[in-house]
C-alpha cells in the first residue's frame, strides 16, 4: 500500500492525498492550490489520471479541500465522493461560488487592457459542479461505512466547520488489518455553534494538519468580552460603524450567534446589524437544517430563545440595491460582509465608503494572506487603492483571532497525543507553512512520535 501527498505538502492550500492499494485508488480531499497567482492554470493538471481514481473522500467543504473536485470530474473521474451530509450541502454552495469567481475574473479581464486575450479560463462551469454533486454519497458521523471487502470509512467530528470530519480508514492489506487517519482541519474547543473535536481512535498512520504549529490563540480575553468592548467603543460611545469582514460560510454564522447572545442578554443597547452576503444567507439556512449537529450550548439557546441566527437587530441584505442602501445608513451599525481578506465581494463597497471615516472601525476576525488588501491594512498601510483610487486610511483597524476556526499549537499536539506513540508508526504533517510544520514536528518528536514532513509527490510504502 502506498501513500502520496500531492497537495498541501509543506504549504497550506491544495489538500490532496492519494492512497493506493491493490487495484483500488482513493483520493482524500481534492482542494484548490492557491500558492501561485496562476492557480487557475496550475490546478488544470493532476499528477495522476483522474480516470484511475476509484473513490474520493472529502473531510470538509472549504475550497482548499474541495475546490478542484469538478475539475477531477470534468477530466474523467467516475467514482463516488463520500462526505458527511452538511459537507455535501456546503460544498455545493462553495463550488457554485467558485464558478462565479472564475467567470467574474474572466469578465474583468475581457474589459481590461488585454481584450485580445480571453483571459484565464474557468477551471469548471456550473454544469461540472452539478455533475460533481451527483457523485456525492453522504455518511453520518461515527458510522462504519463498508466501501468494499478491503476498505471501510468512518467520519469523526472535529469542529472547524459544520460537517467537518477526520477520516479513519480501515484497510485489509493481505492478511493484515491497517488503520490510517486523516485529520482534515482540526477545530478548537468551545467555538461558537460548533462541537468540540472528538478523539481520533488509535491508528497505524496519521496524516495531520499543522496550520497553527508554533502559534497559540489569544488567552487574555474571551470572544464575548472582545465583541462587547469593540461594539461599545465604536457604536455606543460614539455614533460610528463597525465593519467586520468575514467568510460567508462558518465564521459568519458563529459571529451572528455570538452577537445574538450579547444583545439577547442585554449586555449592550440595541445596535442595527447587517449581514451583507447572499452566500452567508444560503449557508445559514444549511446551519438551520443541521441544527441537531450544532453544539449543546447552541441547541440549548434554540430551545430557550429560538433561532440562533435571527433576532430583532439583525437584517440579512438580499440584493445589490439593498447593499448600497446600507452604505447610506447614518445611524450606528455593524456590517458583516465577505470576503474575509477583502479580496472582492460586497465588503469592498463598504470599505470604499468608510475607509476614510474616522468613526469607522474595521475588525478582522481571521487570517489575511500576504498580498491581500486585508493584509495591507493590518500591517498599517496609510493609503490603499480601491476602485482605481488611492484612499487615505482614517478608519481604526483592529484584529482578533478569537474566531479562528483552527486549533492552535497545543490543540494540534493534543490531537496527536491521543495516539499511543508505541503503536502509531508514523505521523505525516501536511497543510501548514514550513515554519509551523517544523515547530510542530519538533514538539511531537519530543513526545516520542516518528514524524515526517512529506515533499509533494513523494510516496511512502505503508
Amino acid at each position: 500500500m502506498k501513500l502520496t501527498i500531492w497537495g498541501a505538502a509543506q504549504q497550506v492550500t491544495g489538500s490532496m492525498h492519494l492512497l493506493q492499494f491493490e487495484k483500488y485508488n482513493v483520493l482524500i480531499d481534492c482542494g484548490l492550490d492557491y500558492e501561485k497567482d496562476t492557480y487557475q492554470e496550475e490546478n488544470q493538471h493532476f499528477p495522476f489520471d483522474p480516470i484511475e481514481i476509484d473513490l474520493v473522500i472529502l473531510t470538509h467543504a472549504h475550497i482548499d479541500h474541495s475546490g478542484n473536485l469538478p475539475t477531477l470530474v470534468r477530466m474523467g473521474f467516475e467514482g463516488q465522493i463520500l462526505s458527511t451530509p452538511p459537507t455535501a450541502d456546503l460544498t455545493e454552495l462553495l463550488l457554485l461560488d467558485s464558478v462565479n469567481i472564475f467567470l467574474s475574473k474572466q469578465h474583468k479581464h475581457s474589459k481590461g487592457r488585454n481584450r485580445r486575450s480571453s483571459g484565464p479560463q474557468p477551471l469548471y462551469l456550473h454544469k461540472h459542479v452539478n455533475e460533481t454533486m451527483e457523485r456525492f454519497v453522504t455518511i453520518a458521523f461515527h458510522k462504519d461505512f463498508k466501501v468494499n471487502e478491503q476498505l471501510s470509512v468512518t467520519f469523526i467530528p472535529v469542529g472547524h466547520l459544520l460537517g467537518a470530519a477526520a477520516v479513519v480508514l480501515t484497510i485489509k492489506d493481505g492478511e493484515e488489518l491497517k488503520k490510517i487517519g486523516f485529520t482534515g482541519d482540526i477545530g478548537r474547543k468551545n467555538y461558537p455553534v460548533l462541537v468540540n473535536p472528538e478523539q481520533i481512535p488509535q491508528v497505524d498512520y496519521l496524516v495531520a494538519e499543522s496550520t497553527y504549529g508554533g502559534r497559540l490563540h489569544s488567552a487574555d480575553t474571551n470572544l464575548q468580552d472582545k465583541l462587547v468592548e469593540t461594539i461599545n467603543e465604536t457604536c455606543v460611545k460614539f455614533p460610528g460603524r463597525l465593519i467586520i469582514p468575514a467568510f460567508s460560510i462558518g465564521r459568519t454564522q458563529s459571529l451572528v450567534y455570538s452577537l445574538n447572545r450579547i444583545f439577547s442578554e442585554g449586555l449592550l443597547p440595541p445596535v442595527r446589524i447587517f449581514v451583507d452576503s447572499p452566500l452567508a444567507s444560503f449557508a445559514t439556512d444549511i446551519y438551520r437544517k443541521y441544527q441537531h449537529l450544532l453544539n449543546d450550548e447552541s441547541q440549548d439557546f434554540y430551545r430557550r430563545k429560538g433561532d440562533e441566527f435571527e433576532f430583532d437587530e439583525l437584517s440579512y441584505v438580499q440584493d445589490k440595491r439593498e447593499s448600497l442602501s446600507v452604505s447610506n445608513y447614518h445611524e450606528p451599525c455593524i456590517i458583516i460582509s465577505s470576503a474575509g481578506m477583502l479580496e472582492g465581494g460586497r465588503i469592498q463597497d463598504h470599505l470604499y465608503y468608510n475607509i476614510q471615516n474616522y468613526y469607522c472601525t474595521i475588525l478582522f476576525i481571521g487570517y489575511c494572506a500576504k498580498g491581500t488588501l486585508g493584509n495591507r491594512l493590518l500591517r498599517g498601510d496609510s493609503i490603499v487603492r480601491l476602485r482605481n483610487r488611492d484612499l487615505m486610511v482614517y478608519a481604526t483597524i483592529k484584529q482578533t483571532d478569537l474566531l479562528s476556526g483552527h486549533g492552535d499549537h497545543n490543540d494540534l499536539v493534543n490531537t496527536v497525543k491521543t495516539q499511543d506513540p508505541k503503536k502509531i508508526k508514523k505521523v505525516f504533517l501536511v497543510h501548514g507553512e514550513i515554519k509551523s510544520m517544523t515547530t510542530l514536528s519538533e514538539a511531537l518528536a519530543k513526545e516520542g512520535y516518528s514524524v515526517e514532513m512529506p515533499l509533494k509527490g513523494v510516496g511512502y510504502d505503508i
